[in-house]
């Protein structure tokens, strides 16, 4: 299915692909988690939904739970490009830089998806140099530049906005988050600046990272602001 990231594209986060009717109110796509899924192969494979998927299967050390090794992880990532639902795979700026990830890279683009290249700090802000510096190399992998972090203050949020505000003004295609309380409100405000990807749940009970609201409440809150 059709994927492209020339605007906001707003994500059904979930583990559950039965979830997709829901979430076609709102959404332009779908985020499987396929780490958080019992068995997400055979769910793509039983996929029939209208909306495109964007695919994550998680590392532990950037906050998900695979627990395949790597060079697995990284493979069921690249199978799972070859379902026609799939429009973009998330595979970690870390492992992009191995050669084992930039070969998969390489076969999901062959296979008609695009890569969005992530970076996540759970426990803090980057300074403004490292943030550019981040957004900059993840958007050099990837044909999208994913950047979450941590905020603690708004200063830290800011600093995100920033720094969305610079990558997309350099002609970078990013998508940035500040996770935690302190920097919910840059996933409805982040769009606003250049952010090309909105995460949310369907059900805020079942929420992926922290912070995140609800589908429909971010797809209000960046409707109103003009992102979409």
């Amino acid at each position: 299915m059709k994927l492209t990231f020339d605007s906001l594209v707003l994500a059904a986060a979930t583990a559950d692909l039965g979830d997709e009717p829901a979430a076609r109110a709102h959404a332009d796509a779908v985020e499987f988690r396929m780490d958080l899924a019992p068995d997400p192969l055979a769910a793509l494979d039983d996929y029939d939904g209208e909306l495109p998927l964007l695919v994550t299967n998680r590392d532990p050390a950037e906050g998900g739970e695979a627990d395949a090794p790597e060079t697995e992880r990284l493979d069921a990532l690249a199978t799972a490009s070859d379902h026609d639902a799939v429009g973009a795979v998330d595979i970690e700026l870390a492992s992009l830089r191995t050669d084992h990830g930039a070969a998969v890279a390489e076969t999901a683009r062959e296979r008609g998806a695009y890569v969005v290249a992530s970076v996540h700090d759970f426990e803090a802000t980057p300074s403004a140099s490292r943030l550019d510096e981040l957004l900059a190399a993840a958007a050099d992998h990837g044909d999208v530049g994913k950047a979450a972090v941590t905020a603690t203050d708004r200063e830290d949020a800011l600093r995100v906005l920033s720094a969305t505000h610079r990558a997309t003004a350099r002609g970078d295609r990013v998508a940035t988050m500040a996770m935690g309380e302190a920097g919910r409100h840059t996933r409805a405000v982040a769009p606003v600046y250049g952010s090309k990807i909105g995460y949310a749940p369907v059900d805020p009970a079942e929420a992926t990272a922290p912070g995140q609201y609800d589908l429909s409440t971010l797809a209000e809150l960046v409707e109103r602001l003009g992102a979409r």
